[in-house]
């Protein structure tokens, strides 16, 4: 069975879907991610889907249900290089994806991922010594 390759890049794990995506796929990427997560405690996880030209609603829930794993591992999610034509599908199918932030392109990405990362850093520090938000 194939695999999709996920990457190490920092904090950060990066996934880029360059095959159509079929169930079994993308239940073993979820899988695969999660563990992933786990291992290395990364803190941010950056989907391109830029290769995709077709969603259906079980992909589109799958990529919402990775987003809120990520989430309890600790793990901020962007989703970046939607197609016009997925976006519109998942529209027309209303699926909102909850808790998934996109971005234009890889880039952008990193660069919500990044933002998030100092926050977090910026209010845990705030903690630490008593202070508040």
């Amino acid at each position: 069975m194939e695999k999709i390759p996920i990457l190490k890049l920092g904090q950060c794990l990066v996934v880029s879907i360059q095959v159509d995506m079929h169930d079994r796929l993308a239940m073993a990427l979820q899988d695969d991610l999660t563990n992933k997560i786990t291992q290395t405690g990364a803190k941010g996880v950056l989907i391109d889907i830029s290769s995709l030209e077709i969603v259906d609603s079980f992909i589109g829930r799958m990529i919402s249900n990775i987003s809120s794993m990520a989430r309890v591992l600790d793990a901020d999610t962007v989703v970046v290089g939607m197609q016009p034509a997925v976006a519109i599908t998942l529209v027309e199918l209303g699926l909102s994806l909850h808790g998934v932030r996109t971005a234009l392109n890889l880039e952008k990405g990193m660069a919500l991922l990044n933002a998030s990362e100092e926050q977090e850093l910026i209010w845990e520090g705030q903690n630490a010594v008593g202070g508040s938000i």
